[in-house]
């Protein structure tokens, strides 16, 4: 009986987030910023991401728009949203796009240690 529970409280737990609002999360670029080979202008994106497990693929769109696609690793946590960028040869790029609940770090990001 407890197993059962275990697997009923499971699926309702990953049924929930489809439940909740369909407002799509949001990021803010203060600068220019290079996502893989686009240069991606300082604004206010919609975000969208697929994929199973920690391996997603994102979109950044602007009013609608699609402006860069990437290849992303999800890691599930507490965060304050935000940008994290890398200066490479002078030119700004994104490494990791930061949410409430999730980071999204670029597959192109280098780091220490992973």
């Amino acid at each position: 009986m407890k197993r059962f529970f275990g697997f009923a409280l499971t699926l309702v737990l990953l049924a929930a987030p489809a439940f909740a609002s369909k407002k799509a999360p949001t990021v803010s670029l203060p600068w220019a910023v290079q996502v893989g080979s686009a240069q991606v202008p300082a604004g206010n994106y919609q975000l969208a991401w697929t994929g199973s497990g920690s391996n997603v693929q994102v979109t950044l769109a602007l009013d609608g728009k699609t402006v860069a696609t990437f290849a992303a690793k999800a890691v599930a946590g507490k965060y304050s949203p935000g940008v994290e960028t890398n200066k490479i040869g002078g030119v700004i790029v994104l490494d990791t796009i930061y949410l409430n609940d999730v980071s999204l770090v670029l597959d192109s990001a280098k780091h220490p240690g992973q």
